[in-house]
């Protein structure tokens, strides 16, 4: 069966611009690298601006969106095509940005300078020790029961609240960064918090 791309006088250029993401894909399934460089091609800079606004550094962003279209490489056979493949791709890519983020608060890069890419200055500053031991000890551990409780949310919902966590935007914001509508950021919002609020009871 003859490639895909074969065109005889019309370029491959031409045929892979004229192609949907639909074709790209079906294509792409096949074995034709192309296809999927072109996939790249279209959508690599808008992940990446998704990407950017979620972990607010360069170098973590273009690791999110690499790591996004590895996966995307290895799994596309298993895309159904439910929903769209920038819709998918951006799903991916959030989960890998979360991810790093996760691994980054895990194993944190302390900066002494305040620079714009370090935390807050006043996050990291050697903590009083005249401050009430009792009442730093509750506080911690109130923390780590949130921290553990988001973490055993189903991801959708994990998702969803770790991008507000680090962003503290607006709804619309939220959704626009998870890729999902408003409609559904609201619902997922409702269910994280109300799970939560059960859980720190």
């Amino acid at each position: 069966m003859d490639s895909y791309f074969s065109t005889g006088t019309i370029s491959v250029q031409a045929i892979l611009e004229a192609s949907n993401d639909e074709m790209l894909v079906a294509a792409a399934k096949t074995g034709e690298d192309l296809a999927f460089s072109e996939l790249w091609s279209r959508h690599s800079k808008v992940i990446f601006n998704t990407m950017y606004r979620i972990t607010r550094n360069r170098q973590d962003a273009e690791d999110a969106v690499q790591d996004a279209f590895l996966k995307a490489y290895v799994h596309l056979k298993s895309f159904d095509g439910r929903s769209s493949f920038s819709t998918w791709l951006t799903r991916i890519a959030i989960n890998s940005a979360l991810m790093i983020l996760r691994k980054k608060r895990a194993h944190p890069e302390v900066s002494m300078d305040g620079g714009s890419e370090s935390e807050s200055w006043q996050h990291w500053e050697v903590p009083d020790r005249r401050a009430n031991t009792e009442e730093h000890y509750a506080r911690t551990e109130r923390e780590h029961h949130l921290k553990r409780a988001i973490h055993r949310l189903r991801p959708a919902l994990r998702s969803i609240v770790e991008i507000q966590q680090k962003h503290d935007s607006s709804i619309k914001e939220i959704a626009e960064i998870a890729g999902i509508s408003v409609a559904a950021t609201k619902s997922r919002l409702l269910r994280a918090r109300t799970v939560l609020r059960r859980s720190m009871a």
